[in-house]
């Protein structure tokens, strides 16, 4: 199972210049909250902007990572 830490790592290398914080909802190792933001949201809809960072893992979200919960901005969103 991955942990918090490997998911924060692999978004940031997936986004070069994103910052991630990533929380394990229940413990299990399998159900994630990632806090994400990156310059590479700005113009895009909060759908594009998920689909980024669903990119990073493919086909694990829904396995491996049976959930993942995003909340996305931009640097200028978080001031």
């Amino acid at each position: 199972m991955p942990t918090t830490e490997e998911l924060r790592q692999r978004i940031e290398a997936g986004l070069p210049g994103s910052s991630a914080q990533v929380h394990d909802l229940t413990g299990g190792g399998d159900h994630f909250r990632a806090e994400v933001v990156s310059d590479r949201f700005a113009g895009l809809s909060r759908i594009d902007q998920h689909k980024l960072v669903y990119d990073v893992f493919g086909d694990e979200v829904g396995g491996p990572i049976h959930a993942l919960s995003i909340k996305t901005s931009t640097p200028e969103g978080v001031r």
